[in-house]
């Protein structure tokens, strides 16, 4: 683990270009919050389309850290990360290089696999071919290759006859990440350096009429039920504490990051049931609902604690 930073002035780099704007902007509200009751200089900077305008911000300004509130592609794939190391001011969570694999599915995929952790069924389609054929048998998820805070994922149930509308619709590049349906639960596991928190299991409000942990139901109040620590078997709960660590490490992440999970216990019996690694967040969200600060306060670690130790733990990687 990298020694702690002495940091007195932040720039919060919130919004951002990406489907998730609404949901940086939130954390980045919690977050500029949380530093300046620890004490800390805070500025924050809403990073817009003009990236002159931001490297000129950060040029003018000049802070000791920079705290990436940013969600979704170029903040969370390695785009920022890449200016930042270039200016040479140390940031938080992840590198280029965690950052980018862990955002690109497929590529995190190889990444699990090579590690022997275990994934769903599925590979890469083409999304003017999926019209024509099922690529997987149904049920399926479809999913964009570099969205999160599942955008655009979509599941597929036998005798559909949505697979037009769905590529008529689709608005995230050329190509489509397909996986079979997991059944059971969705989990998480919240990482802070080498240390897994506790494993959430979460379950969308079914009066809200969630088919799965979608944005809305990540994101609006009332939208999920969170059970932490989640009421599974204990072998299964290691081994999502553990295989969250294996996933940290196999990408290369630094500071937090927070790993999701399908659950199958369906049709286990008293055994563990099966577990497979869905993706890893780099930029866990810090909102009023999120995982990660309910995690860490869970273990005794206040959301402005959690903000801290981010802080103290934020690197440079030139």
């Amino acid at each position: 683990m990298t020694a702690p930073h002495p940091a007195r002035t932040i720039t919060v780099l919130t919004g951002g270009l990406s489907a998730e704007r609404a949901v940086s902007l939130s954390s980045g509200r919690g977050i500029s919050a949380a530093l300046r009751e620890e004490g800390y200089d805070v500025r924050v900077l809403d990073a817009g389309a003009d990236l002159g305008a931001i490297v000129a911000d950060l040029t003018a300004h000049r802070p000791d850290v920079v705290f990436n509130a940013l969600h979704g592609r170029f903040g969370e794939d390695g785009s920022i990360q890449g200016v930042l190391d270039w200016m040479n001011i140390p940031y938080t969570h992840s590198g280029v290089r965690a950052s980018a694999v862990a955002m690109d599915k497929a590529a995190a995929r190889a990444a699990f696999t090579a590690a022997g952790l275990p994934v769903a069924a599925g590979g890469v389609i083409d999304i003017a071919d999926f019209p024509a054929a099922d690529p997987l048998p149904a049920p399926y998820v479809i999913k964009p290759l570099n969205e999160g805070s599942s955008v655009g994922v979509d599941i597929v149930r036998p005798g559909s006859n949505r697979r037009a509308a769905i590529a008529d619709a689709w608005t995230y590049g050329p190509k489509a990440l397909v996986e079979e349906f997991i059944p059971g639960r969705e989990l998480t596991v919240g990482v802070m350096g080498d240390r897994a928190l506790t494993v959430t299991d979460i379950t969308p409000n079914p009066d809200a009429a969630h088919e799965f942990y979608d944005y809305a139901a990540k994101y609006q109040e009332g939208g999920s039920h969170h059970v932490l620590p989640a009421q599974i078997h204990p072998d299964a709960f290691a081994q999502a504490l553990r295989i969250a660590v294996v996933a940290h490490q196999a990408l290369g992440c630094a500071g937090a990051s927070r790993t999701d999970f399908r659950y199958d216990d369906t049709a286990c019996g008293d055994g563990p049931g099966r577990l497979v690694i869905l993706e890893v967040n780099t930029q866990p969200g810090m909102t009023a609902t999120s995982l990660l600060p309910e995690q860490a306060n869970a273990c005794g670690i206040s959301y402005g604690a959690l903000c801290r130790w981010m802080v103290e733990h934020a690197t440079c990687r030139t």
